[in-house]
């Protein structure tokens, strides 16, 4: 199933953020984007349409297991990009950032290549 880069960032967001926090709301995937509310809520209907998340009546969302999938995958796609580019002596920032664009474009068989190179 293709989804695009910013939803992936979105679920890999509240993905995160369900690890950090006992319930997510769209102001905290905001803040931690530092995006505007309203985009988050854009995003937030197109997941929820998409089968992506649910929302409780409260506003808390929940990824489904589809959304869950996505983000889990991209989460350790950039987990370990990102270590495997620290540990080349590529400033930590940097890291992150570039892991980051990387983890969108990069195939599978790529990625499972490269997993299995550095572990």
């Amino acid at each position: 199933m293709y989804v695009n880069e910013s939803a992936e960032n979105y679920l890999e967001t509240i993905l995160v953020l369900s690890r950090k926090l006992p319930v997510v709301r769209s102001v905290d995937i905001a803040t931690e984007l530092d995006f505007k509310k309203p985009s988050v809520s854009v995003a937030m209907k197109k997941l929820r349409e998409n089968g992506h998340i649910t929302v409780s009546p409260e506003g808390y969302i929940t990824l489904t297991a589809s959304g869950k999938e996505i983000a889990e995958r991209i989460y350790e796609r950039h987990t370990l990009l990102s270590s495997w580019l620290e540990r080349l002596g590529v400033d930590p920032e940097t890291a992150a950032e570039d892991a980051c664009r990387i983890e969108h474009v990069i195939s599978a068989e790529s990625f499972e290549a490269i997993k299995k190179h550095i572990r």
